[in-house]
């Protein structure tokens, strides 16, 4: 069983855990896990507490999330659509080891529910403390977020998002990586939507993942062999949505994220329930099949919950004072000038961080990463620069992230650039900004 143990723990950012049903199903299909509690109508027992998020077991759904200053948590279920929860289970004392709480449901259907959760603590805000019990919290470790899945229909719930449970089945068969080195890359850049919603794209899926596919003769035909994804981790297009002179204004490009380890589901021709994420797969395996790598665009250095004016949907209600960087009077430093800056070298979020790059590798099969305003990831919890940021030194040796590309935009909104000094351990590229002004003023003739 030991050899079983460290498996499910090397399992712990997959939606759902092979290794862990491994683990509990023996040779005559039984389940080894037998409830201890009963709560909310469903059979409980404590649960995994080194795989965050929402996994599907055999049998059930494991439960886990952590929060340093909680004192008390509530696991909401939902039926889809509907924003008052059928079901309310608070998590016993006795489900808590240090600041993890952790829960298996028995008899869940994933198909059949949506989750999120509430939690209580302090409310000291001269502290970085704003626990606020009625909120609906998203899951930090999603891996599907819901009522995104149009684009521009603004949802009736408001900003209450929930979260649903994944399916991980997606056969990538005998699939190769390009494995292409860095001096031979030709990437283009490009916006999911962006690409191919205009007609005259002659695509039958515009603005999708499905139509990017269908774009992929063409991109073979230009002679790239690496596409970079601008951000298609989940994020609400109708986050400070408004008309100006009869213009519909959306928030288009991506860049403030909601959930880091969910696809922008209204990027898909279908919806995809318990399977979020198959239609990017299959993109990302076809792109890999013709010699073409794939980047994403990520944006580590804030989320879309703003500063102390902004929405209140899931950081800010497990550890404000921990996933954000404050001032000693507990306002937000602004570095990403987007409101609020993530707090990337706290331990708790450095985990976050390598959890989700490592989720796309393994998950997605990910060639490479391209980091927005990557210079916050050396800024310390007090906002000065670091020589020697522990993020980034920690991707740059990860076993997992070994193979695949990291590529640092150099800079940040709090002046700090470092073009030609990004720390790098050799292993780290950067984009050059200065080669592109001076390219830019070249071809204006300036």
């Amino acid at each position: 069983m030991a050899q079983e143990n460290s498996r499910i723990h090397s399992g712990q950012e997959m939606g759902e855990c092979p290794q862990v049903k491994e683990a509990l199903v023996g040779a005559e299909g039984a389940i080894h896990l037998v409830a201890m509690d009963h709560i909310g109508g469903y059979a409980v027992r404590p649960g995994f507490y080194d795989i965050y998020g929402a996994t599907a077991i055999p049998g059930g759904v494991n439960f886990t999330i952590h929060s340093h200053h909680a004192t008390g948590v509530e696991l909401l279920l939902f039926r889809r659509t509907e924003d008052k929860p059928y079901a309310v289970l608070p998590f016993p004392s006795h489900y808590r080891i240090g600041n993890v709480y952790s829960m298996i449901v028995f008899k869940l259907d994933i198909g059949e529910f949506e989750y999120a959760y509430r939690v209580e603590g302090p409310y000291e805000p001269e502290k970085g403390l704003i626990f606020n019990k009625d909120k609906y919290l998203l899951d930090p470790y999603a891996k599907a977020v819901t009522g995104q899945s149009l684009w521009g229909q603004p949802s009736t719930l408001g900003q209450r998002y929930k979260a649903r449970v994944v399916k991980d089945d997606f056969d990538w068969g005998d699939n190769q990586q390009p494995l292409l080195p860095m001096q031979d890359l030709i990437i283009y850049e490009l916006h999911v939507r962006g690409y191919t919603k205009h007609g005259s794209s002659g695509v039958k899926f515009p603005g999708t993942f499905e139509g990017l596919k269908e774009k992929i003769p063409y991109l073979v035909e230009l002679g790239v062999n690496a596409v970079e994804l601008m951000p298609i981790f989940e994020f609400d297009e109708m986050l400070d949505y408004r008309e100006v002179d009869g213009e519909k204004l959306y928030n288009y490009w991506g860049y403030n994220t909601v959930s880091f380890f969910s696809p922008n589901t209204s990027y898909t021709a279908s919806k995809e329930y318990n399977r979020e994420g198959n239609e990017l797969k299959r993109l990302i395996h076809l792109l890999n099949a013709h010699g073409i790598e794939v980047y994403l665009d990520v944006v580590f250095n804030h989320t879309a919950e703003g500063n102390e004016n902004g929405p209140f949907f899931s950081f800010k209600g497990f550890d404000n004072n921990i996933y954000y960087m404050l001032t000693p009077e507990g306002f937000y430093y602004n570095f990403s000038g987007c409101g609020n800056t993530l707090n990337c070298n706290h331990p708790i979020v450095q985990q976050l961080i390598v959890s989700c790059l490592r989720y796309w590798v393994t998950a997605y099969r990910v060639d490479g990463f391209r980091f927005d305003l990557a210079s916050i990831l050396g800024r310390n919890e007090d906002g000065s620069p670091m020589e020697k940021p522990p993020l980034l030194q920690q991707l740059a040796f990860d076993p997992i992230l070994g193979d695949v590309k990291l590529i640092a935009e150099a800079w940040d909104a709090g002046g700090l650039y470092q073009v030609g000094k990004f720390p790098s351990w050799n292993r780290w590229a950067e984009w050059n900004g200065r080669y592109r002004d001076d390219i830019r003023r070249y071809l204006k003739g300036d």
